[in-house]
Parts: structure tokens; C-alpha cells; sequence
């Protein structure tokens, strides 16, 4: 059943690996659930409605792409876009955020159509290999920048830009802590070195009082205040043209 329905192999993987890798997978990605609301908020989006929005998307592509594609690929709403999206079409161009929704809606539909007809893969073979893997490394950079920011480890300075954070207490002594944790069980070959990673950080912040436990289940807010909140009375203009592109 397992074969037929997402393509597994038992003689190539083994389930118990397949559902710690799939953890590992979730546990890392999962800041995606906080920075991708705290991000898209600054527009005057509901919070709440984008935390479950998120969590809809990465459902609903990932079960896609393990039932249809048969891959084990987690997917979910990625960095760089949601930054475009806010800091750039909505604070400096100024256009309200359901401009920008609407533009996201119609580059996905350019998407799909350029992957019926092949030419999207046409387009990715172009681009060369360098560029493609400093793509990787830039998009690394950046959410590597935002946990930095988040932990406190890095802090806004006017003269330098960035400068040292609080690292001798509170959210900053964790994150090294986590940090140097994970590098350590990485060197070693670890199995499962990020999950055991996240999870030592998250316990040892329990008693640094960080870490807040508030139960297991919980209703998940309305995504009503941004459903389907598009602005089709701009799709033909200059201005969406310019921010699709």
C-alpha cells in the first residue's frame, strides 16, 4: 500500500527511517510557521490568519508532491518571495498587500502553465549550475540572517548596520547553545543530529524559561480576514506587470 501510494521502496529505505527523516524534515522547516506570519504581518496582514494559511500551503503542497509526484519532499511557502512581497511591493513601492496577493495569484498561474508546456524546465536548465547553488547559499544566508536577528545573537546598529547581540543570557546563550550542540553532533555523524539538536535546545530552555509549554492542541485561527481578499480591479495594468515581472 505504501509503494502504490507514495512510491515507497522497502529494499532501498526502511519505514523508520523514512518517519525520523520526516520529523527532522518538519522540525527544521517549521520556523517557516513563525518568520513567514512575522514577515507578511508588516503589511497589515492578520497574523493569525497567515500562521494557519502557512500551515495549509505546506500541507496541501507536500501531500501533492508525495501523492501525485511520489517524492519525499516537504514543501512550504518559501524565503525570499514573502520578503519581496512585503518589504519591497507593499513598504517601498507602497501598494496595499491585496495588490500583491493578486500578483502572487497570477505568477502562479503563470507557473503552472509554464509547467504544462515544458518551458518552465527550459528555463531552469538555462540558468547555469553557479548560479543555481548561489541561490542555495544566498537563500541559506538569509534565513540564517533572520535566526540570528530572532535569537538576538546579532542586533540593528545605525553606524555598522549590524553588530553582537546579548549573547551571555536569554534567547542569544540558547541559540549558541543549540548551535554548538548540533555543530558538535554533525562532526560526529550523528544520526538524526539536527532533530536531536532542536529537541536539546527546546528542553534546555525549559528551565531558562524560553522554552513555553501552553498544551498539545488548539483551534487554529480563522483565515477569513485574508481568504481570497484579491484586487482584480489593477490585473491589467502597468504596475502589476512591472511586480509580476
Amino acid at each position: 500500500m505504501l509503494e502504490k501510494l507514495f512510491g515507497f521502496n522497502p529494499e532501498k529505505a526502511s519505514i523508520k527511517t523514512e518517519v525520523f527523516a520526516g520529523i527532522t524534515t518538519f522540525l527544521t522547516m517549521a520556523y517557516i510557521l513563525a518568520v513567514n506570519p512575522n514577515i507578511l504581518s508588516v503589511t497589515g496582514m492578520d497574523k493569525g490568519a497567515l500562521f494557519t494559511s502557512t500551515i495549509l500551503a505546506s500541507v496541501l503542497a507536500t501531500l501533492i508532491m508525495a501523492i501525485l509526484a511520489k517524492l519525499p519532499f516537504a514543501l512550504a511557502p518559501g524565503m525570499g518571495l514573502n520578503a519581496f512581497f512585503a518589504f519591497t511591493v507593499c513598504l517601498s513601492m507602497g501598494y496595499p498587500w491585496q495588490f500583491a496577493l493578486t500578483a502572487v495569484l497570477i505568477e502562479g498561474i503563470i507557473f503552472i502553465l509554464l509547467t504544462l508546456s515544458n518551458l518552465r524546465e527550459m528555463i531552469v536548465n538555462s540558468i547555469p549550475m553557479t548560479l543555481k547553488y548561489a541561490i542555495g547559499v544566498g537563500i541559506g544566508l538569509f534565513i540564517a540572517f533572520i535566526g540570528l536577528q530572532n535569537a538576538g545573537i546579532i542586533v540593528k546598529n545605525n553606524d555598522t548596520l549590524v553588530s553582537l547581540g546579548t549573547i551571555t543570557s536569554g534567547t542569544g546563550l540558547l541559540s549558541i547553545v543549540g548551535i554548538i550542540i548540533t555543530s558538535v553532533l554533525l562532526i560526529f555523524k550523528v544520526k538524526g543530529a539536527l532533530l536531536i539538536g532542536i529537541l536539546s535546545t527546546t528542553f534546555i530552555g525549559i528551565p531558562m524559561g524560553i522554552t513555553h509549554f501552553t498544551g498539545i492542541l488548539s483551534t487554529p485561527p480563522s483565515i477569513g480576514p485574508i481568504f481570497f481578499k484579491f484586487d482584480f480591479s489593477n490585473i491589467f495594468t502597468g504596475e502589476m506587470v512591472i511586480v509580476v515581472f
